[in-house]
């Protein structure tokens, strides 16, 4: 089954790859979606495909790239979209 889940990854998640590596775990787990950086230091985005493969990138995303450092990744589910082809970094 699809879900959509919105996410927002707190700690040390800017300026060390980590929408980079959100982008690049989203490929290989064949989610849709995007990400981007918030003002407040934190990233946030929204995730979308198969039930398994959107836990599993939410796990990858609550480890992160290596000189991150997630101290809590929030989570809400939100209504599906129809039409999004891949998942891209905004601005």
């Amino acid at each position: 089954m699809t879900q959509r889940v919105y996410f927002l990854a707190h700690g040390r998640v800017q300026g060390v790859s980590y929408r980079y590596f959100t982008q690049k775990k989203a490929t290989e787990h064949n989610i849709t979606g995007w990400c981007r950086n918030t003002e407040h230091g934190k990233v946030e985005g929204e995730a979308q495909g198969h039930e398994d493969s959107v836990k599993s990138f939410l796990k990858e995303l609550d480890k992160g790239p290596t000189h991150a450092h997630v101290v809590r990744l929030d989570k809400e589910h939100r209504e599906v979209q129809d039409g999004e082809a891949h998942f891209e970094v905004r601005r």
